[in-house]
């Protein structure tokens, strides 16, 4: 072989290695990172959702500040304040009027003064009250201005107050000083001394107007798991109605089915052998009921959405876009998620979606489970709203989070980091579908993607998912699921009267969770009728013979002219169609409208003999429409929780059959479901089977489906070639996709703010 052929060989050998050798590296290396491109929507809003940010931090501390300087009483910050001083109690935004945020937004108007309000609880007064200030202009506050009468038309009694951070402080360290009277008891049913026992509060606080008086219930605290499900047996009622903290009293204990004025005598029956006790072992971390540590190691990862090129979405301040939806998103501390403006292709369909109020009412034969009916906005379904702790399993892993402020209980700013995200989400799911096999051959469908805006409130032991979601169909959907530990009840006697024995000395007491949104709905223009339509048989001969008879359906069409028509009860039958229909007509002469679809399982509405059914009023209808009205702002107060028996907003007086046709109508929506608690609760409650909510849905709003505008199309025919990309987009994901997407580290700050 001569030279000049060994050269030859030797360099081919050498560009074989090399090539082997990039293999390999670029093996080594993974997939190339995704590629975001911008979203296909440009934005080309200039700030006007700013009109319904949230505050803040920097607004929030001007407010205080400003308050702190201008009102001439002393202030102590809510933190550490006692009953008889005065405090700010929370700070909001103050949404401006919607005639003049829609002068501003539609009219050319000026943008409306930006204000807050602010809450404050004057204790260190002749008459102690709760006072409501607006204040502006944000950011530097020049005046402000008492709203109280205006609002509710009258002073705010004191004992009306949420319940705060301080006071529970002060009541449990008047327990723990009762419990020490009776230290032989609570070694034998507890092996305790009581400094390990943990309370729950219950509400309301009483049987009426004035009453602070709240039953707890004890149970056996272990580090890194829910005490909820370790009831001991005991419960207490404490009087904190007094403003000076040294005049609080214990009235009662109750222990196993009997009730005792005080533990002095409770320990004194024990000592004497004529209480029986049943002898609790304090439980072990490894074996306690409840515990939510993984039981096996982690296996493979499980699926993961891939965003190849990047959100198809863009959120900036606070309003988000994503193929013609636009949507205003914000937080109210106590209310909980409120989304403003919310439009499909440049045209309005909701002036406001806002959560309103979470209901929670217990059964059992224990005082504290018997009485309680939470009403989880005086708690602040918002304010605890805390992050989304872990990605991939909260929320999608490549989902945007966005950060919540609020100023509730203290004279500073507070943050829960990534507490609310948006994602773009894949059903898995055709939106619409179908494969011709007459006639012509051919297949036409489109994916399912929605996009998808959620937080999560966890209040005390149940997690509430708060899902809006926004369909390429024109449709809005509206979720919650619950999930959480349940609350439950020392098991004895008739217990499972109200509820299943979901562990050896433990009753998971039934309850219901009723669910209110309100809905201020503009379809076509704000001027909105109520239409019903649902089906009936008539009876016919058959026009070609005259000899047989045919059940022909037929539509029933009806016009709903005044509130009481449209406040439907609850768990009644509704009509099946129900429409906001615009004046205007479509391609089609129908009147442009949107659906309303419910999806409920609720519980019985408390009666209406019951002495606070009237502050949750909202719970009798499953709807109810009315005229939109400034002074209707909320179907509920956080109020009413802690005087039921005197709401500071009865919703059932919102409804007094005024016409409802071509008015600016709002829908309140009451969703929910009774749960009996069972063994496959413990430990926690899963969503699955526990979501309810609503659509809306366009019902000859368009004239025809408005994703047929989608570039996510596919359509192909037997004559083309189905793995091309021209033909079929999908055929191509093999290249689009071949790359890893890009996922931040993991960080949790979900322990910031407890």
């Amino acid at each position: 072989m001569n030279l000049k052929a060994v050269l030859i060989l030797l360099g081919l050998a050498l560009a074989t290695i090399f090539a082997l050798v990039c293999v390999l590296l670029t093996r080594e290396r993974g997939p190339r990172s995704c590629q975001h491109l911008p979203p296909e929507q440009e934005d080309t809003e200039d700030g006007q959702s700013l009109v319904f940010a949230d505050l803040t931090p920097e607004e929030m501390s001007q407010v205080v500040r400003y308050l702190q300087g201008q009102l001439g009483v002393p202030l102590v910050e809510a933190s550490r304040a006692r009953p008889w001083e005065n405090c700010i109690a929370w700070v909001d935004v103050q949404v401006p009027a919607k005639a003049e945020v829609l002068r501003f937004l539609d009219g050319g108007g000026a943008r409306p003064p930006r204000e807050a309000l602010a809450v404050l609880y004057f204790g260190k007064q002749a008459e102690p009250n709760i006072t409501e200030y607006v204040v502006g202009p944000l950011p530097t506050p020049a005046y402000h201005r008492d709203v109280t009468v205006q609002k509710y038309g009258g002073r705010l009694p004191y004992h009306r107050r949420p319940v705060t951070g301080s006071e529970y402080v002060d009541i449990n360290a008047l327990i723990q000083r009762e419990l020490k009277k009776a230290p032989r008891f609570l070694a034998a049913c507890c092996e305790s001394d009581g400094t390990d026992l943990v309370v729950l509060t219950t509400a309301p606080r009483g049987f009426k107007s004035g009453d602070r008086v709240t039953w707890f219930v004890l149970f056996h605290s272990v580090a890194g798991t829910g005490y909820y499900l370790s009831p001991v047996g005991l419960e207490v009622l404490v009087d904190h109605g007094d403003l000076h903290v040294s005049r609080w009293q214990l009235r009662q204990v109750f222990y196993n089915g009997r009730y005792f004025a005080s533990t002095g005598d409770l320990e004194q029956e024990f000592v004497a052998g004529a209480l029986e006790v049943v002898r609790l072992k304090q439980p072990r971390a490894d074996a306690v009921l409840g515990s939510m540590k993984p039981r096996n190691p982690p296996g493979s990862p499980g699926p993961l959405q891939l965003e190849p090129q990047g959100p198809r979405y863009r959120v900036r301040d606070n309003r988000v876009t994503f193929q013609g939806w636009s949507i205003a998103f914000g937080m109210n501390p106590n209310t909980g998620p409120r989304l403003f403006d919310i439009r499909y292709r440049g045209e309005r369909i909701i002036y406001e979606l806002s959560l309103q109020e979470a209901l929670a009412l217990y059964g059992s034969n224990c005082p504290g489970g018997m009485s309680t009916r939470y009403l989880d906005g005086s708690f602040g379904i918002g304010r605890f709203a805390y992050e989304l702790l872990v990605r991939g399993l909260d929320c999608p892993y490549t989902a945007t989070y966005v950060d919540r402020h609020y100023l509730v209980e203290t004279d500073t700013p507070k943050t829960n980091q990534n507490s609310l995200c948006i994602f773009e989400h894949d059903s898995a799911l055709p939106l619409r579908r179908h494969f011709s096999d007459s006639q012509s051959f051919y297949y036409g469908g489109l994916r399912k993607t929605t996009l998808v805006i959620r937080t999560i409130s966890t209040l005390i032991n149940y997690d509430y998912i708060w899902d809006f979601m926004f369909h390429g169909s024109g449709a809005v959907e509206v979720r919650v699921h619950a999930t959480g530990y349940i609350s439950s009840s020392f098991f004895y006697g008739r217990g499972t009267d109200h509820g299943n024995r979901v562990g050896p000395h433990t009753l998971g007491t039934m309850h219901l969770h009723h669910i209110h949104y309100k809905v201020d709905l503009d379809v076509d223009g704000q001027l909105n009728s109520l239409e019903t339509q649902d089906m009936e048989y008539e009876f016919i001969k058959d026009p070609w013979s005259r000899h047989n008879t045919i059940e022909r359906p037929y539509l029933r069409r009806e016009r709903l002219e005044k509130e009481d028509e449209a406040a439907f009860p609850l768990n009644a039958p509704m009509p099946r169609y129900l429409s906001f229909v615009s004046p205007n007509a479509n391609k089609w002469e129908h009147p442009r409208s949107y659906r309303l679809q419910v999806i409920s399982f609720a519980g019985k509405h408390l009666p209406t003999s019951s002495s606070m059914e009237r502050s949750v009023s909202w719970g009798r209808y499953q709807l109810a429409v009315t005229r939109r009205k400034e002074e209707e702002p909320s179907s509920t107060s956080i109020y009413n929780q802690n005087d039921p028996w005197t709401p500071t907003v009865a919703f059932a007086d919102f409804i007094n059959n005024e016409t409802i046709t071509n008015e600016d109508l709002v829908a309140w929506i009451t969703v929910g479901f009774l749960h009996v608690p069972h063994a496959e609760d413990i430990p926690n409650t899963v969503t699955v089977g526990n979501g309810v909510g609503f659509f809306l849905r366009p019902y000859n709003y368009f004239n025809e489906d408005p994703s047929v505008d989608s570039s996510d199309s596919v359509y192909f025919s037997s004559e083309e070639d189905v793995g091309a990309c021209g033909a079929n987009h999908l055929a191509c994901l093999s290249s689009a996709a071949t790359c890893a997407p890009h996922l931040p580290p993991f960080h949790f700050g979900g322990f910031l703010n407890l």
